[in-house]
């Protein structure tokens, strides 16, 4: 029995007999004296318990404003192993959100899960140093922002936005009220889903564009998770909205061993040809991302179909051999 199921189960006996022998509790527990002693003092301590020793009774009970009322121990339902899970994350989280946007909120709760793994807390800080992930080509949103856009999203209101939008050579402002739906994450940035009042119709925005969000009293526009995945998760990458066409792209056998491992639209289809090439079938609405992911295999992939895209990417190879010369 780990420490954790000890704390459960001193809480579950005292709850369950209201007055609990330090025999008794041995007895259950089977532990030391000095095991048990270091267990009740660091649930006082360090978990909030109210746990009181009556004298009269010489046993171990809840404190008087507790009595006959249910008491819980926060996070004891977590083994150490879970625990040591949740510090992982946090360390990962820690790793994606560069500017604490996310994390600072969350610390005083990862500080209270370190602090139940009592004598393991070096260890649960050892931990989190083995885990890294190494981040490139980050754009920063500004953590105001990223704060009122995210408490729209929780609390359902509208925002009104002051967004600028990059086309082409330059870019154009517009102001907008939009109907947040949820956040996305991708490629080391965020964007923002939302049904635009303007355009009357799903828009993805990129908070790193945004110059300025002020939280409205209106309700949001109520949206089913449906109808959002069928508007936004169509295409490739983080391009939405238009046609869907399908690509179709045949990988070298020198490529395949590492592409045919990837997952690059949960709507792809793929297949082995007898050469050991690799033959992949995709959608997507707009062929910029995807072209951009295609030249990183560049020599050592084909695309069949369709013809536009398949132009597109000559075109893109030839550009990219004359800014050699």
């Amino acid at each position: 029995m780990d420490r954790t199921e000890r704390f459960y189960k001193i809480e579950m006996l005292i709850r369950a007999r209201e007055c609990v022998s330090f025999a008794a509790l041995l007895e259950a527990l089977e532990v030391s004296p000095a095991t048990l002693k270091r267990d009740l003092q660091y649930l006082r301590e360090r978990m909030d318990a109210p746990i009181e020793y009556d004298a009269m009774a010489n046993g171990y009970r809840f404190g008087q404003q507790w009595r006959g009322t249910k008491h819980e121990l926060p996070g004891v339902w977590f083994s150490e192993k879970e625990l040591h899970a949740l510090l992982t994350m946090h360390q990962l989280m820690s790793s994606l959100d560069e500017e604490g946007l996310l994390t600072r909120h969350l610390q005083p709760m990862f500080d209270k899960l370190s602090g139940m793994l009592g004598s393991d807390e070096a260890e649960a800080r050892e931990l989190t140093k083995r885990v890294k992930l190494i981040v490139t080509a980050r754009r920063r949103v500004p953590s105001e922002h990223f704060e009122t856009v995210g408490s729209a999203v929780v609390k359902r209101q509208r925002l009104r936005l002051r967004y600028r939008k990059r086309s082409g050579g330059g870019a154009s402002v517009s102001e907008r009220v939009v109907s947040p739906q949820r956040l996305v994450h991708y490629r080391n940035t965020w964007y923002l889903d939302a049904w635009c009042h303007q355009s009357e119709g799903f828009r993805r925005f990129a908070l790193d564009a945004i110059e300025q969000a002020q939280v409205l009293e209106e309700k949001s526009k109520a949206v089913s998770s449906k109808q959002l995945e069928a508007e936004l998760d169509q295409g490739y990458g983080i391009f939405a909205g238009g046609r869907t066409q399908q690509a179709t792209l045949v990988f070298s056998a020198e490529a395949a061993q590492w592409v045919a491992r990837e997952e690059w639209h949960p709507s792809q289809r793929s297949a082995w040809l007898d050469d050991g090439r690799w033959r992949l079938e995709l959608p997507y609405v707009d062929a910029t991302e995807l072209l951009m992911d295609l030249l990183r295999h560049a020599g050592q992939v084909q695309v069949e179909a369709p013809a536009a895209l398949r132009q597109a990417y000559a075109r893109r190879l030839r550009e990219a051999a004359a800014a050699l010369d």
